[in-house]
């Protein structure tokens, strides 16, 4: 065995930077947590000082959340009849399409494997024959074209 090293490309150092920046990501967990700890305390003085509201307020979440619930269902039913239709065009509609290509593909092929053998190859034969006999003749006789 030889000790016989290839050569070894080094890639230029490229420093690819993040879609987000680092700094708005830590500003946004940052501003997250305020937000979250300004709303915990709000709803702890809210309930302390003003409980009766807030049971109300409780109510009308819960029933934004049963309709918000309604009108997902609806949504993923729309969503699954929309993949439905989607399913059916590609198998009736795309599916005879890409036979109906791949059966004219087929043909094309047969079109050129026939007009190699018939036209070009006997063509081909031919003018190698004309050439070699015009190359002969001029060697034989000379070259017609010098005189």
């Amino acid at each position: 065995m030889s000790n016989m090293q290839l050569p070894v490309t080094t890639q230029p150092d490229e420093r690819k930077e993040p879609l987000i920046p680092i700094g708005w990501v830590i500003a946004g967990v940052v501003v997250t947590l305020v937000i979250s700890v300004a709303f915990i305390v709000l709803m702890v003085y809210l309930a302390n000082n003003y409980a009766d509201t807030i049971l109300v307020v409780r109510d009308i979440f819960i029933i934004a959340l049963g309709l918000m619930s309604c009108l997902s269902g609806i949504v993923l039913t729309l969503l699954l009849i929309a993949v439905i239709r989607l399913v059916n065009m590609l198998e009736f509609e795309l599916k005879p399409i890409l036979l109906k290509t791949n059966e004219t593909l087929g043909t094309i092929r047969g079109t050129t494997v026939f007009m190699s053998e018939n036209v070009v190859r006997p063509m081909t034969a031919a003018s190698s024959y004309v050439a070699g006999l015009r190359r002969g003749v001029a060697t034989l006789f000379g070259n017609p074209r010098r005189r």
